[in-house]
């Protein structure tokens, strides 16, 4: 299949070229000038590219996310064969930091739909690009329940649980369609690199849709840094000294539906953590997004 679209690929451009050859010589022969035709072209471009951004974001923000990748993170995969070339799956990922999910995309031939706390959407850039890849909001439970606040208390938890019993809809969906849904089910960022208990959130999708489980692990080095979202000390991105710090993905073989746990997954996770080394020298670095 890739032949043929290559072969496709190169007979649509040669038939882009004998078009825009045909309108230039057209232009030309109307009085244009070229610095014109120029700019008639760079036009043409940017509205066909402003139209692909409004039929489909997510290819944009795939590009990004490679860009981000290759550039500034250094992003290197081990394991990469055990990512579903076709079919629903579920993804479970520890978090890292607020950039995962662009991480995540740039490492998966695949587009995949996300489910994020949703205090990360009222980020005035970062919401926007979430909500752009169509990623879904939901309410991280609180790991002390003394931590929550007590004024309202009941009304908040009835709010929280409405806002996530609403994702799950949209989450099915998507599994439905035979695509990739990906979760982080530790919740937040965690505080320092150890990985947090996993909440029982993916057990309802699994209820809903009985896929395969794909674990995956992310492994940044870095030191702490202030949390986007409450301001207190959390392993959110890499240090000014280190921003071009390698990054390790380990994706895991895929798990059935029958049989897995929230403590089982974690365990997957953590024995992929206990082996990534994203400094060495295996695996490679993320491929463009061409399929």
């Amino acid at each position: 299949h890739r032949a043929r679209i290559i072969a496709a690929n190169n007979i649509l451009n040669a038939l882009f070229m004998i078009v825009s050859s045909l309108g230039a010589g057209a232009m030309l022969g109307a009085g244009f000038t070229l610095p014109e035709v120029f700019l008639a072209t760079g036009l043409l471009n940017a509205a066909v590219g402003l139209y692909i951004f409004w039929r489909v974001p997510e290819f944009l923000l795939r590009f990004v996310a490679f860009g981000l990748s290759r550039g500034l993170c250094r992003l290197r995969v081990v394991g990469d064969e055990h990512l579903p070339a076709s079919g629903a799956a579920l993804l479970v990922c520890n978090r890292r930091s607020g950039i995962d999910a662009l991480l995540l995309m740039a490492a998966s031939p695949r587009p995949m739909r996300f489910m994020i706390d949703q205090r990360l959407f009222q980020m005035p850039v970062l919401g926007q690009l979430l909500r752009l890849a169509k990623a879904i909001p939901v309410v991280p439970q609180a790991a002390d329940p003394a931590a929550r606040p007590a004024t309202d208390q009941a009304v908040n938890e009835a709010a929280n649980q409405a806002v996530n019993q609403a994702a799950f809809d949209p989450a099915d969906a998507v599994l439905a369609a035979g695509d990739l849904r990906c979760i982080f089910p530790e919740g937040g960022v965690p505080r320092d690199s150890r990985l947090q208990p996993f909440q029982s959130g993916l057990m309802q999708i699994l209820q809903r849709r009985a896929v395969p489980v794909v674990p995956l692990a992310l492994q940044i080095r870095r030191g702490p840094s202030r949390s986007p979202i409450d301001g207190e000390t959390a392993l959110v991105g890499p240090q000014r000294r280190n921003a071009f710090s390698p990054v390790g993905l380990a994706v895991g073989p895929a798990l059935p539906p029958e049989g897995v746990t929230p403590a089982r997954l974690q365990q997957q996770v953590q024995r992929l953590l206990d082996g990534a080394r994203p400094h060495a020298a295996a695996g490679h670095a993320v491929r463009p997004p061409v399929r």
